[in-house]
């Protein structure tokens, strides 16, 4: 990307597509640095010259270009929204516009144009199981760029070809474009076509959904809605940034008051199907990266564990235990099968691993 008085869009939109085509997931720009990419995981520094602040007002001009009732330059502290590249190529991106030290940064994450699919993903055969359920509430869990909105476009292309259903996505913002094929397809956008996720929650139920896709759980309200949706026989699908099973419990008991906390438990053995947290790790031959995976599904053992959960620990041997029945599987029991597929190296897996000795240990042991 070259440095101009004003850069144009048109050459902005080249720098992108050049950077995407180079393998990158993420492409950052900061006021008076170089431009960096993300490449299989790796932050590169490009050898290019440092952004002005004329040009990253200029690239946010163009960000906001698209958006109702934007704000104005001056007034962004941070606002996270989507930006289309202009035709013939035309790219999608979910971007983070937000100040830094009084100037502006803007962070790309390039969304792939096609929808992906569960064996495109390298995901398990349980997945497709999971998303054959009619009610309950599904989690997808993991740190940010762990590929959870991936999972979650997979899952919903699977219902979309094969359940002839009212699908209704509330996202922030909108990532993957669905087309309708069996199922009727909504896809409400934060921000442009609702005010909040809770408003657009509250209003869904009055939709007539089959399955409610909550792009992110943030607050008490947002999951108690959530539940309510699950309760009254909607499929509610939603991430969390939580690592794994105990904690994502955890983190939804810790939204509402100790007093409320017995029943939520109980609320959540009744409608949680599932929790499926997600890693992501280089692959060994170096093209791209595999994602890892902890599976809980509520069984009648989870269920009972659920309201008394007195030792948080043993979800993780319920799991454990629970995988050659229900098709389970804890985060060592993934990445043990991806190093023995030849697909992660046994350093990859270590760092990986919730408990690196533990993982060796068990390695050793088969």
């Amino acid at each position: 990307m070259q440095e101009r008085s004003t850069i144009k869009k048109e050459d902005f939109d080249a720098f992108l597509y050049s950077a995407v085509k180079k393998g990158a997931s993420d492409i950052h720009l900061k006021t008076g640095s170089p431009p960096s990419v993300r490449v299989n995981g790796v932050l590169i520094h490009l050898n290019l010259p440092p952004i002005s602040k004329q040009n990253i007002e200029a690239i946010t001009g163009y960000i906001l270009s698209s958006k109702i009732n934007p704000p104005s330059i001056n007034e962004i502290t941070q606002i996270d929204l989507s930006y289309t590249t202009s035709p013939p190529i035309i790219y999608r991106f979910r971007v983070s516009i937000f100040k830094q030290r009084g100037n502006l940064s803007i962070v790309f994450r390039n969304i792939p144009a096609e929808i992906p699919t569960f064996q495109s993903l390298g995901l398990p055969p349980v997945i497709e199981k999971i998303s054959q359920e009619s009610r309950g509430l599904i989690l997808i869990t993991g740190a940010t760029g762990s590929g959870k909105s991936s999972t979650l476009a997979a899952i919903i292309n699977y219902i979309n070809h094969t359940k002839a259903v009212h699908i209704i996505t509330i996202e922030d913002p909108i990532e993957f474009i669905h087309e309708d094929i069996k199922a009727r397809i909504s896809q409400r956008e934060v921000g442009t076509d609702t005010e909040n996720f809770n408003s657009a929650l509250r209003a869904a139920l009055r939709q007539d959904p089959d399955v409610i896709l909550v792009g992110e759980i943030r607050d008490h309200e947002t999951i108690d809605i959530a539940l309510k949706a699950a309760e009254t026989g909607h499929l509610v699908l939603s991430t969390l940034h939580t690592p794994d099973a105990a904690k994502t419990l955890g983190r939804i008991l810790a939204l509402f008051p100790p007093e409320e906390q017995e029943l939520v438990r109980h609320r959540l053995a009744d409608n949680l199907t599932a929790t499926i947290s997600q890693r992501l790790l280089p692959r060994a031959d170096g093209k791209g990266r595999v994602v890892a995976m902890e599976i809980m599904i509520v069984t009648g053992t989870v269920r009972e564990w659920l309201i008394q959960m007195e030792k948080p620990s043993t979800i993780k041997d319920i799991i454990e235990k629970s995988r050659t029945q229900y098709e389970m599987q804890t985060f060592d029991q993934s990445l043990t099968d991806l190093y023995r597929g030849g697909l992660v190296t046994l350093e990859a897996a270590k760092a990986a691993a919730t408990n690196p000795a533990d993982f060796i240990r068990a390695l050793n042991f088969e």
